[in-house]
C-alpha cells in the first residue's frame, strides 16, 4: 500500500443550483434532498474527526472512504458508486476520510433532515445498514483468509454485480486504490490482472475496462 503523505487533498467549492435537489430517484430508494457539489478528482469531502453532521450520495463518479494508518499507509475501507449513500455515523465525528476518485457529483444533506421525523426513511436506512455490515463482513474475509487472485476475483464480482454490468466493468478507481481495498501492493494487483488475462478469465481493453471472459471460474475463485 502506498504512504499517503503524498497525496493532497483538496477542499471543493457548491456548484450554482437554484434550490433543493435530489438524486434520480432510480439510482436507489433513498432518495436525498440537498446541495448538489461537484467534486474534481482527489477532493476530499471529508476528514476523519470533523463532525459528520450531514450525509452524502454518490450522484455521479466514485468516492473512496479511507483511514490513514500509523506509519502513512492508507487504508480503503469502501467504494460509494452512484446510488451509494455515506457519512452516515453512529457518534458525532466522522471515523475516516472521504475524497471523490474522479469528477464527481454528490448530493449533501443534514444529517437532521434524514434522520429526523419521516417515518418512511427508517426502514430504507437499515437495510442500508445492514447492506454496509454484509459488505464489512465480506472485506473481513477477503483481507484475512483469502489469496491475492481470490481477493481480486471477489473485488470484480463485487463491482460486476453494484456496476450492473457483468460482462464489461469500467471501474472507476486505479489499481492504486485497488491495492489499497485489498490490502495489496500495486505490483501484485497488475501481475495477478495479467495472470488472469494469460488464463483467458479476462480481457483488458485499457487499464479500467475489464470484461469478464469465464464469470463460472470466477465464481469458483472467490467462492
Amino acid at each position: 500500500m502506498q504512504t499517503y503523505s503524498s497525496i493532497t487533498a483538496r477542499r471543493a467549492e457548491p456548484i450554482p443550483f437554484a434550490g433543493p435537489f435530489a438524486g434520480p430517484a432510480d439510482l436507489d430508494e433513498i432518495n436525498l434532498v440537498g446541495l448538489p457539489i461537484a467534486y474534481a478528482r482527489d477532493r476530499e469531502i471529508f476528514g476523519e474527526g470533523e463532525p459528520a453532521n450531514k450525509v452524502y450520495k454518490v450522484i455521479s463518479g466514485a468516492v473512496r472512504v479511507f483511514r490513514i494508518l500509523a506509519d502513512g499507509r492508507r487504508q480503503i475501507l469502501k467504494f460509494c458508486l452512484p446510488g451509494d449513500v455515506f457519512g452516515i455515523e453512529m457518534g458525532a465525528e466522522h471515523n475516516a476520510n472521504a475524497e471523490s476518485i474522479g469528477d464527481s457529483l454528490v448530493v449533501v444533506a443534514l444529517r437532521s433532515h434524514v434522520l429526523g421525523d419521516d417515518a418512511s426513511l427508517s426502514p430504507r436506512l437499515w437495510r442500508l445498514a445492514m447492506s454496509d455490515l454484509r459488505r464489512s463482513h465480506d472485506q473481513i474475509l477477503n483481507l484475512g483468509r483469502r489469496s491475492a487472485s481470490e481477493r481480486l476475483a471477489s473485488f470484480l464480482a463485487e463491482m460486476a454485480e453494484r456496476l450492473g454490468d457483468e460482462g464489461t466493468i469500467e471501474l472507476p478507481m486505479s489499481r492504486q486504490d485497488i491495492a489499497d481495498y485489498l490490502g495489496l501492493t500495486i505490483e501484485t494487483v497488475s501481475r495477478t490482472l495479467t495472470q488472469f488475462r494469460s488464463l483467458g478469465l479476462i480481457t483488458i481493453r485499457d487499464c479500467r475496462t475489464i470484461s469478464i471472459e469465464r464469470p463460472t471460474v470466477m465464481t469458483a475463485l472467490c467462492a
